[in-house]
């Protein structure tokens, strides 16, 4: 089998990038199981809380009003959602595994995140003046 002409990075006539220039598969597999545990998490607790919100209501244990039902799910589900979030950036990057609450990576890969955001946003003010 010949080798591979393509460098990392490199992209194909159609602009495409190459496949060694994604994400490394540790780390992809970090971030699916961060992702899972920081959103799986509290969705499933939001999903939990309309059954016994129901069974509550259902069996005269008492009233709840419907906003504490609607307030107590649209917590759980929104940290579920900055959950997807937290469990990118708080996966190491790195071929290391990193910490286990991953805080100093959420720092670390948030402020790379902004550069590149400021970089690419300065480049296409550069080439927009020309």
């Amino acid at each position: 089998m010949a080798p591979s002409t393509k460098t990392s990075g490199a992209k194909d006539k159609k602009g495409r990038r190459s496949a060694d220039s994604g994400i490394p598969a540790v780390v992809s597999q970090r971030m699916v199981k961060r992702m899972a545990l920081f959103s799986g998490i509290p969705t499933g607790l939001g999903m939990l809380s309309f059954v016994l919100f129901y069974l509550v209501v259902s069996r005269d244990w008492f009233e709840i009003p419907t906003y504490v039902v609607f307030s107590v799910s649209l917590l759980f589900f929104g940290l579920g959602v900055v959950g997807l979030s937290y469990g990118i950036f708080s996966t190491s990057w790195e071929d290391e595994p990193g910490s286990v609450w991953g805080w100093p990576e959420f720092r670390l890969n948030l402020s790379r995140t902004i550069a590149v955001w400021r970089n690419a946003q300065q480049t296409a003010q550069d080439n927009g003046d020309r």
